[in-house]
């Protein structure tokens, strides 16, 4: 199969661009709200829904759009997430300016975004996987809330050295 021609998103340049300005995580707060964002105290079902409903739209217009046999098309799902994982990788890197040779190159809203594309590429994963995508994840996120929280063991030490 021939590679791919590399597709450059809308907005990258423009992101790259505003790197400069928001390289540091004091000027730009992870933690504040977004516009268009539901309140934390909107009911459940009106949060929710509109993000499944928009992810069953992707995968069917995936769906319909790819022309490769079903089990392929799961597997490349499930590469695309490590696809994503890896543009989190540069975008953190590229907003601590890790790299001396090109400094700072994202800022944190491009992390962000990176990581928001993560969530989604997995959901489209999972729906790909089950129609019931949504029950899944709450279920599964249900057994995460209720599992015991408690206080972090004692560091441990590496076998080998002393303290």
């Amino acid at each position: 199969m021939p590679p791919r021609p590399a597709v450059r998103r809308p907005g990258a340049a423009a992101g790259r661009r505003r790197a400069g300005r928001l390289g540091t995580m004091d000027q730009h707060s992870a933690h504040g709200p977004r516009h268009g964002t539901p309140p934390d105290n909107a009911p459940r079902h009106d949060r929710d829904h509109g993000t499944w409903t928009t992810i069953d739209e992707l995968h069917n217009w995936l769906d319909s759009e790819t022309g490769i046999p079903p089990e392929q098309d799961l597997l490349l799902r499930m590469l695309k997430l490590s696809e994503e994982v890896g543009e989190v990788a540069r975008a953190v890197i590229g907003a601590t300016g890790q790299n001396p040779r090109k400094g700072a190159t994202h800022s944190w809203q491009d992390v962000e975004t990176e990581l928001c594309d993560v969530i989604v590429t997995a959901m489209v994963a999972l729906r790909t996987l089950t129609p019931d995508a949504a029950a899944v994840f709450d279920g599964h996120v249900r057994r995460v809330a209720a599992r015991p929280r408690s206080p972090l063991g004692p560091s441990r030490q590496a076998p080998g050295t002393t303290p």
